[in-house]
């Protein structure tokens, strides 16, 4: 992405911008995110987060939320997504600042716990924090990323004012692997990828019974795969 033209994020508000919006969703995940148009709409008029990001006159991502219980202050954000590397971020920050002009206190959204980028990013880039693990939140989904592998999902929490110094994060007390592709894995070895699965959501879900907290990602030197580390709440 060229510097001296930043990625620019707009407020959705239309059926034009609407099937926009529904566009880059189809490009980024062949086949749909299960959303149409006409429900981007009411989300937008009814005052939801719905915005398209553009560079140089192309749309490069996309973003849609939407507010939890009456009280919680809490926007939901259900599909972020871009076509080019960066644009992704300026979104997530661009719906933080939406938030804090509006009094909203935090952000949540789920993310597949076996994509490494999207853990390193969640985790260690924004400083979003792991709060549950949800065994096949969407049920089947039919999307080319997701179809026939069961949609296991994180739901995180991101503070939309951050600590001014975030607490150094204890000595892990469990870490959890895995693999450095499981998109490519789902391609070549489905059967593989889905032991991935089963295997690491036995350990997900252990550890947050166990009230262990997910404190960090970490990746090896190459930048492929890495590993989720876990402590006790207490010892923060």
């Amino acid at each position: 992405m060229d510097a001296g033209t930043p990625v620019r994020v707009h407020a959705v508000h239309d059926a034009a911008g609407a099937r926009r919006v529904v566009a880059v969703i189809e490009t980024i995940w062949a086949g749909g995110a299960g959303i149409d148009a006409n429900t981007i709409v009411a989300l937008a008029h009814s005052g939801n987060y719905v915005v398209i990001a553009e560079h140089d006159g192309a749309d490069v991502g996309a973003g849609l939320g939407f507010f939890g219980p009456p009280g919680n202050a809490t926007l939901h954000s259900h599909i972020v997504g871009a076509t080019e590397r960066g644009a992704g971020r300026v979104i997530k920050h661009h719906q933080r600042a939406w938030c804090a002009e509006r009094g909203v206190g935090s952000i949540t959204w789920t993310f597949d716990p076996l994509v490494a980028r999207n853990a390193w990013f969640n985790l260690s880039v924004l400083g979003a924090r792991p709060v549950e693990y949800l065994v096949d939140h969407y049920g089947e989904m039919r999307d080319e990323i997701n179809a026939g592998q069961p949609s296991d999902r994180i739901l995180l929490t991101w503070p939309v004012a951050p600590a001014p110094d975030p607490p150094a994060p204890p000595d892990p007390e469990l870490v959890i692997e895995i693999p450095a592709d499981i998109e490519a894995l789902r391609r070549t070895d489905p059967d593989a990828a889905r032991a991935w699965r089963l295997r690491t959501r036995e350990r997900f879900v252990a550890a947050f019974a166990a009230g262990l907290s997910a404190t960090g990602f970490v990746r090896p030197a190459g930048g492929r795969g890495g590993a989720y580390t876990f402590a006790h709440q207490e010892s923060r």
